[in-house]
């Protein structure tokens, strides 16, 4: 039987045993609200996160989608591709192999590619410097077929409408097209002197969306073309995917509103006021890349005062190969020119 004394005694170790429980389980409890106080903030920055990104990169749009990576991945398989055919390509030219026109196959029957579009830059009134081209190398009708095919030279007469739409200059030029079907009209072009470089530009940006040539040339309705000195000259360059082919200069730039030759964007061209290098404007050659590229990008090319310098400053920024071809400088006649000035 227990005293009075044990069981105070009892009492008081059970009063003790309790104290440290209590306090654990609250020091628990408090721990667990703290935990879970932490995560919910960290939930919450995440969501504000995620939120502040979506509003950067499209309302809750990923960035790059599944379809454009799978893109890029085929682009760069396409390039290691690209990249291995090339080093095929010039390992094969280094052991002789020789360029050949290139084919198109319709079905059974097979088309090759034209070398060369040239378009002669032409004016009203100047119908009787067209027939002299007609009479000394382009030829008309069957002839004008012949050369396309047999040769794979394509030559247009190229020229733009009458301010006065309609007038006599449009119906002399309709008219003049209906009898020898070589002449090119860019509808959209109207006919003046300071407009003569938008023309050039033009004519290459219709002539790459019509015929799939090798090259494309612009020639002066005054130039007389050796055509088969220009297709064999043609021909030795056909290795180069990006070349721009003419008679190399680098002239003046005038600054004075009265000169023949004025620059109205005088001041961008440096103190020493000289023209970068260009090919000279009678006449000069560009591949299909080149032509494609004017096409795709004609509303936002600038053009300067002359079409051979507007020409130069499109490639000026380019990986072109320029080639100083002198047998293109018209102006000298020399043996195995492809050109010469009338």
């Amino acid at each position: 039987m227990l005293s009075r004394g044990s069981n105070a005694r009892l009492s008081g170790m059970a009063f003790r045993s309790r104290v440290p429980t209590l306090l654990l389980s609250m020091f628990a409890t408090f721990a667990s609200i703290y935990v879970a106080g932490r995560l919910w903030q960290d939930a919450q920055n995440r969501v504000y996160l995620i939120e502040e990104l979506d509003k950067i990169t499209g309302q809750g749009h990923s960035a790059i989608s599944v379809d454009d990576t799978l893109k890029i991945i085929a682009c760069r398989e396409q390039q290691k591709k690209l990249a291995a055919l090339e080093m095929e390509l010039a390992a094969a030219v280094q052991k002789g192999f020789t360029w050949a026109r290139s084919t198109e196959t319709n079905g059974t029957h097979s088309k090759k590619r034209p070398l060369v579009v040239i378009g002669i830059l032409t004016k009203f009134g100047r119908n009787n410097n067209r027939d002299a081209i007609r009479k000394a190398w382009m030829g008309t009708g069957g002839a004008l077929k012949k050369l396309e095919n047999q040769k794979g030279i394509i030559a247009r007469f190229v020229i733009g409408r009458s301010a006065n739409r309609g007038d006599q200059f449009d119906q002399a030029i309709d008219s003049e097209n209906r009898k020898t079907n070589d002449i090119l009209i860019l509808d959209d072009h109207v006919e003046a002197p300071e407009e003569y470089p938008k023309k050039a530009k033009l004519f290459f940006a219709y002539a790459a969306e019509k015929w799939d040539a090798e090259f494309y040339a612009k020639v002066n309705d005054d130039v007389y073309v050796n055509i088969d000195a220009f297709g064999a000259t043609l021909a030795t360059h056909m290795d180069k995917p990006r070349v721009y082919i003419g008679c190399m200069k680098s002239g003046e730039v005038f600054s004075e509103p009265g000169h023949k030759w004025y620059e109205p964007d005088w001041w961008k061209f440096g103190d020493k006021r000289s023209y970068f290098r260009h090919a000279s404007g009678e006449m000069y050659v560009i591949s299909q890349a080149l032509a494609k590229f004017i096409m795709i990008n004609r509303a936002i090319l600038r053009t300067y005062a002359h079409d051979d310098v507007s020409a130069g400053s499109w490639f000026i920024g380019l990986d072109v190969k320029h080639v100083d071809e002198a047998k293109f400088c018209c102006s000298s006649w020399s043996s195995g020119a492809v050109c010469a000035g009338v």
